[in-house]
Order: structure tokens, then sequence, then C-alpha cells
């Protein structure tokens, strides 16, 4: 199973990003709320959006409006969701997902972004089928494993991956049981440095040199369009794909 971006890499984002970041959780919570209702008690997808909006430092006044604007009890816009896919240079499989008010916009930033980067965007299921949407909580470098998979067992995960390159671990549940089981643990008093829902992929392609510094253009290329909200790819990388 793949994996994705490490606890590390994650946090390292730039205070340049933050507003970018912002607006894309405040628009996930918007379709979360209009698509399932504005409580977040009875809307699992909500629940996770805001939880998100929760740990990058958003404000609860900011998540509230954002979800009184979704339920129509104040006036905003209204997002459409849109999913492409494609390969990247070397074979590696991306999904792109995106909220979007203008979709020809949309299709075709991330169309240029697939071809300036050496990639070729491909048609609707080209590429999704190669992977699993899961929910994840992830652990950094030190983690106590022995507490956190007794814990993740006992709140019903499917799965914990320990990562021997720098002892990192992966709780790994189905989309349903996500949240039963993020809050089990935290109740455990074991909480992730990262928790969401997410896609991995069955396997992953390695590539190297010059093909992986492509892929790593293409996907932060694909990251920093405001329309896009999460970029998936099945890419191993190596320490040197982000090398000059």
């Amino acid at each position: 199973m793949g994996r994705g971006p490490s606890i590390e890499a994650r946090k390292n984002a730039s205070d340049a990003k933050r507003g970018k970041i912002f607006t894309k959780i405040i628009r996930e919570i918007g379709v979360a709320a209009r698509a399932g209702g504005g409580d977040p008690a009875n809307n699992p997808r909500l629940r996770v959006a805001v939880d998100k909006g929760l740990s990058a430092n958003m404000s609860k006044d900011v998540i509230e409006r954002a979800i009184k604007k979704a339920t129509g009890e104040l006036e905003g816009v209204e997002y459409e969701e849109i999913r492409y896919e494609g390969y990247a240079p070397g074979g590696v499989a991306v999904i792109v997902d995106c909220l979007t008010e203008n979709r020809v916009r949309t299709v075709a930033e991330v169309r240029h972004a697939f071809s300036k980067c050496g990639g070729n965007m491909g048609t609707e299921g080209s590429v999704a089928f190669m992977f699993k949407k899961l929910g994840v909580l992830s652990f950094g470098s030190g983690a106590d494993e022995e507490k956190i998979t007794e814990a993740a067992i006992e709140a019903g995960a499917d799965d914990i991956v320990v990562y021997p390159d720098d002892g990192s671990i992966d709780v790994v549940t189905s989309v349903e049981d996500f949240q039963q089981v993020k809050q089990a643990m935290e109740a455990a008093g074991i909480t992730a440095d990262q928790a969401e829902v997410t896609f991995r992929a069955d396997n992953d392609i390695a590539v190297e040199g010059d093909t992986a510094r492509q892929v790593v253009k293409l996907l932060d290329m694909m990251e920093d369009l405001d329309d896009v909200q999460n970029v998936y790819s099945n890419a191993a990388l190596g320490a040197d794909a982000y090398a000059g």
C-alpha cells in the first residue's frame, strides 16, 4: 500500500500557504455541509472537515460561517466537486480532486499542469481503480508502537503499518470506521499527528532522478492551483526527487 507524505513534510508547509490551506478547508466544509447538513455529529464528512480546520488553527467562528453559508443561513458561493485523472512522467498515476465554481477554468488549469510537466490527462476512471479510499491516522517517528498497536486493535482498526526507515506509524481504517477509531484512540490518550480520509494506491511506482523531479514538479503545481483540494499519486519518491 502506498504511503502519503511524511508527518514532517506536512508540518513544513510555509506560512505563505496558510491562506490557501484555509480556503481549501472552507470549501470542503461548505460542500460537506451542503451535501449532508450542518451538524457535524450527524455528518461524518463534515466532522472530518471541521477537525481538519481545527487542526490547522482555524477559528470556530470561521468554521461556523462556512457551514452557515453552505446551509443557506448566509449568502455564499456554491462549489462543484470534480475529479480529474491522469499520468505523471514515469507512468505515475495521479488523481486531482477539485472544488470549483468555474469548471471551464479548472479543467484548463489542470490540463495545463499535466502537459507542462510531461504528464497526460486521462479520462474518468483511467487511474482511480488503482487507489482505495481509507481513513489514516499517522504518528511521527518516536511514537510508542506497542501502545498505538494495542489501542488501534482495541478500537477496531483494519491495519497498523510501521515504516522501518523512520519508525513512523500509520493506523488504517475503513472510511466508515474512521471517526469511531479516531475517537476511541483519543479516549485512550493517543492522538494522531495527522488524521484524514485519503486515497492510497494499492502499489507504488518507484521513480528516480530527473523523472522523479518532474513528478514532484507536477504534484506541486497541482497543489498550488486554487481550485485543487487534494492530489494523490502512486509515486514512490526518494530524497533525490527534491534535490535542486
